[in-house]
C-alpha cells in the first residue's frame, strides 16, 4: 500500500524525474523585472488658457457695454461703427487710437491708477488690470500672444503652476508700473504675458541639460522677448509693466517650472524587491541653487517694490495736506 516507486526506462538508463548518477538539473532563475523607463510626465489638457481667453472676450464686451459712446458723446455718429454696433460702438480715433472704450470707462471697472490705490486703498486693481483693454487691436494682439505661449506651457506644466505664474507676474508689472514718476492709467495682459515669456526663458536654463537644440533654443527665445520689450517703447505703451512682468516671471519660472533631471525614476515606478544600486535625483545641485537664488531675490525685490510704493504713497499724501 505504499507509494508507488518510479518507473525505469531502461533504453536512456533513467528515472522520470532523475537521472542516474547524477543530480536532478533545476530551472533557472526568473529574470529580474525590466527597468522602468525614466520619469516621462504625461501631457496636460490646456483648459485654464482657453478659459483666459474667453474670460478676456466677455469681459471687453461688457466693458463696451458700460462704456455707451452714443450714451456719452454729443453726436452719436463720431463713435466707430455706430450704425453697426449701436450702444457697443467705439470711442472716436483721436480719443483711443486702439478702438475701445474711454479712459473713464477704464478707470472705473478697475484699470491700474496710483492715485486711487493710494487715496482710496483700491489694491484690487493691481489684478484687476490683467483682465482689461484698452480695445480691439490691445486685446487681438495680447490674446493671440496669449494662446500661442499659453497652451504649450499648460500642458507641459499643468494648470496650476501656469495659473500662479500668469496671476503673479501680471502682478508684478502692476507693482513696477505703479512706481511710475508720472501716475498713469494701465490695463492690459501684457505684464503677464512677458512674464510666460520670462518663464520659458528661465525655464530653459534651469532645465538645460535635458534640451538638445539649446543654443538654437535660446536664441529664438531671446529674440522673441527682445522684439517685445522693444514694442514697448512705442507712445502710450507702458513698458514698466512689460519690464516688471519679464523679471517676475523669469524669477518665478526657476521656482515652479523645475523639471527632473533625464534618467530619473520616480519611486512609485519601481518594481517591489528590485534594488537599483545608481539611483539618480530627481534634481541636479544646480537646480536647486537656481531655485534658492531666485526664490530670495524675487523675495527682497517684491519687498524693496512694495516698501517704494508705500514710502511715494506717503509722499504724494503729504504733498495733497501741504495743498490743502
Amino acid at each position: 500500500m505504499g507509494k508507488r516507486p518510479p518507473s525505469l526506462d531502461v533504453e536512456k538508463g533513467a528515472v522520470r524525474g532523475y537521472v542516474v548518477g547524477k543530480p536532478a538539473r533545476l530551472p533557472p532563475p526568473p529574470p529580474p523585472p525590466p527597468l522602468p523607463p525614466p520619469f516621462i510626465s504625461k501631457p496636460w489638457f490646456s483648459w485654464l488658457v482657453p478659459l483666459i481667453f474667453v474670460a478676456n472676450i466677455v469681459i471687453f464686451i461688457y466693458i463696451m457695454y458700460v462704456n455707451n459712446c452714443p450714451a456719452h458723446m454729443g453726436d452719436p455718429d463720431r463713435c466707430i461703427l455706430y450704425h453697426f454696433l449701436g450702444r457697443f460702438s467705439f470711442q472716436p480715433f483721436k480719443e483711443n487710437h486702439a478702438v475701445g472704450p474711454s479712459v473713464f470707462t477704464l478707470r472705473k471697472l478697475g484699470a491700474l491708477d496710483p492715485i486711487a490705490i493710494v487715496h482710496n486703498g483700491e489694491a484690487w486693481r493691481f489684478f484687476s488690470c490683467e483682465w482689461l483693454h484698452a480695445g480691439v487691436a490691445h486685446l487681438a494682439a495680447n490674446m493671440i500672444s496669449l494662446l500661442l505661449i499659453g497652451i504649450r506651457l499648460e500642458e507641459e506644466f499643468g494648470f496650476l503652476r501656469i495659473g500662479l505664474l500668469y496671476i503673479l507676474s501680471g502682478f508684478g508689472g502692476s507693482l513696477m508700473s505703479s512706481l511710475s514718476t508720472k501716475p498713469i492709467i494701465s490695463v492690459g495682459a501684457s505684464g503677464a504675458l512677458l512674464g510666460l515669456l520670462g518663464a520659458m526663458l528661465s525655464e530653459l536654463i534651469i532645465n538645460w541639460t535635458i534640451y538638445a537644440n539649446k543654443c538654437a533654443a535660446i536664441t529664438n527665445l531671446v529674440i522673441i522677448i527682445a522684439i517685445n520689450l522693444a514694442l514697448g517703447f512705442i507712445p502710450h505703451i507702458d513698458n514698466s509693466a512689460h519690464i516688471g512682468g519679464f523679471l517676475s516671471g523669469f524669477l518665478l519660472g526657476f521656482i515652479l517650472l523645475i523639471r527632473p533631471q533625464y534618467g530619473y525614476i520616480s519611486r512609485k515606478y519601481i518594481p517591489a524587491g528590485y534594488n537599483l544600486k545608481h539611483k539618480k535625483p530627481k534634481h541636479k545641485c544646480y537646480q536647486h541653487i537656481f531655485r534658492t537664488t531666485a526664490l530670495v531675490v524675487l523675495i527682497n525685490l517684491v519687498n524693496h517694490y512694495i516698501v517704494h510704493f508705500l514710502v511715494q504713497c506717503e509722499l504724494l499724501q503729504s504733498l495733497e495736506f501741504r495743498l490743502k
